[in-house]
């Protein structure tokens, strides 16, 4: 009888054949099987392949029952036995079963005691059990054959608090294989964990040194430096980066600020330029620039003329926030229509802003822009269908253009989303006192305008 096998197993060096059999006969499949594992019987060889193909479609616990038959069929030679009980581990870690597939990985190693293969699958239980106490000696002795496992290594000593040791296996590797980004990350995290800043610093200093063309580890270093509020030495930094890296643009986030303090315009609006010129700086960098130059000009008006300028320029990048924040400078400085301009700006941009667009409406209000009041509170309800102030903002435009009945719809609608606001209870009373005054209703004018009466506010 002919028959088509496809199986391949990497398992200590024996095992099967990688090579794919195409139609041999069952005595050439059993001549290959002999000569790697010795002899075996038929029945084991038949319930082995069934545990394969049962594993292949995911049948594991079909697959484990195949491995138990043939067990059962097996002669006592620790090849055939520890092939066997690696395949029940994998099916068993499929299952979730990590205390069984523990057991017979464990049970390989007793004969197969330094198998790559096995090593792995075991370091994989007790990873996903979080278990990296036992983890530990498993990717000590897989690194002694492959030295990327010391990387894993450094992560487990950082998860089971073992800091020193982490620091120093990923110094032995930064010697050996030289730096990377995962480490210097790693390493950042154990410093800043354990609260080390003196040492996370002395190491950057030694990089720096080693490497002055690293444009990261100065950035770091500067990070750190005006963090321990050592501004003399992050200035110096700064400056040393963009000496060495006239190309850097990075180092501007830094330098406008230092130029700034030590009232630098200058050289700080320079900064400021290439920052925003930049298209490799993040546009959230580029907001908090400008956030911290808006506070800038608030004790420094002569430099309003910049600021806008900065505005202007950055007008296609910036979100509501930010408009939001320029707006209320300007509010800030008395400027009502610079902050609405500003405001209405940003809620065009970012209409799932609440507070922007409320505050661009109470804007709209004082400022008598009735129309566009009613055409911003529609389009917000339906975004923020619960917000009474929205019904309060639109009611109030309506009576202000003399629409009592669309005024009177609106208002009535809102009361049913007010909670415990007595304020705005009262304001919606008033409203609708005015609006039923219009239509010629002087019976609900006199209701609302008692129940506005009865609410008394205090202080």
């Amino acid at each position: 009888m002919k028959q088509i096998v496809l199986f391949t197993l990497f398992f200590f060096g024996i095992g099967f054949s990688g090579h794919t059999l195409y139609a041999q006969d069952e005595e050439d499949n059993s001549a290959q099987i002999n000569e790697d594992l010795g002899e075996v019987t038929d029945a084991f060889q038949e319930h082995f392949f069934e545990a394969l193909k049962q594993k292949g479609i995911e049948n594991y616990e079909l697959a484990l029952e195949a491995l138990q038959k043939a067990e059962k069929a097996v002669k006592q030679d620790p090849k055939q036995k520890a092939v066997i009980y690696f395949e029940m581990g994998k099916n068993l870690a499929s299952l979730n079963r990590y205390d069984e597939a523990e057991a017979n990985f464990l049970r390989v190693l007793e004969t197969q005691n330094n198998q790559m293969d096995v090593l792995e699958a075991l370091y994989d239980v007790y990873y996903e059990q979080s278990d990296y106490e036992k983890a530990i000696p498993l990717v000590i002795q897989l690194s002694k054959i492959d030295i990327d496992y010391k990387e894993d290594l450094a992560n487990l000593y950082s998860r089971t608090k073992q800091y020193d040791e982490a620091i120093k296996v990923l110094d032995e590797l930064d010697e050996t294989l030289g730096e990377s980004n995962y480490r210097d990350a790693l390493r950042t995290n154990i410093y800043r964990l354990t609260g080390n800043k003196e040492g996370e610093i002395a190491k950057l200093e030694e990089k720096v040194d080693n490497n002055s063309k690293n444009e990261r580890d100065y950035l770091n270093l500067i990070y750190l430096y005006s963090q321990d509020g050592d501004t003399k030495k992050a200035f110096e930094t700064a400056k040393e980066l963009l000496k060495n890296n006239p190309s850097s643009q990075l180092v501007h986030l830094s330098l406008y600020k230092f130029y700034l303090d030590e009232g630098n315009t200058t050289e700080a609006l320079k900064s400021i330029n290439k920052v925003f010129a930049s298209t490799n700086i993040e546009t959230e960098d580029k907001y908090k620039l400008l956030s911290d130059f808006i506070q800038f000009v608030t004790k420094n008006p002569s430099f309003e003329p910049q600021l806008e300028q900065l505005i202007t320029d950055f007008s296609g990048e910036a979100n509501g926030n930010l408009y939001e924040k320029i707006g209320a400078y300007f509010i800030a400085k008395g400027n009502k229509e610079k902050a609405l301009a500003f405001y209405e700006k940003g809620a065009q941009k970012d209409d799932d802003n609440f507070s922007l667009l409320r505050n661009t409406m109470l804007l709209q209000v004082e400022m008598g822009k009735y129309e566009e009041v009613i055409a911003l509170s529609t389009k917000s309800l339906e975004i923020f269908p619960a917000q009474p102030i929205l019904y309060l903002l639109n009611g109030v435009a309506h009576n202000n253009l003399s629409k009592s009945e669309d005024a009177i719809e609106i208002l009535e609608a809102g009361l049913d989303f007010l909670f415990d606001n007595p304020v705005m209870e009262k304001d919606f009373y008033e409203q609708l006192k005015i609006a039923y005054t219009a239509k010629g209703d002087p019976k609900n004018s006199k209701k609302y305008a008692d129940k506005a009466a009865a609410i008394i506010l205090t202080n």
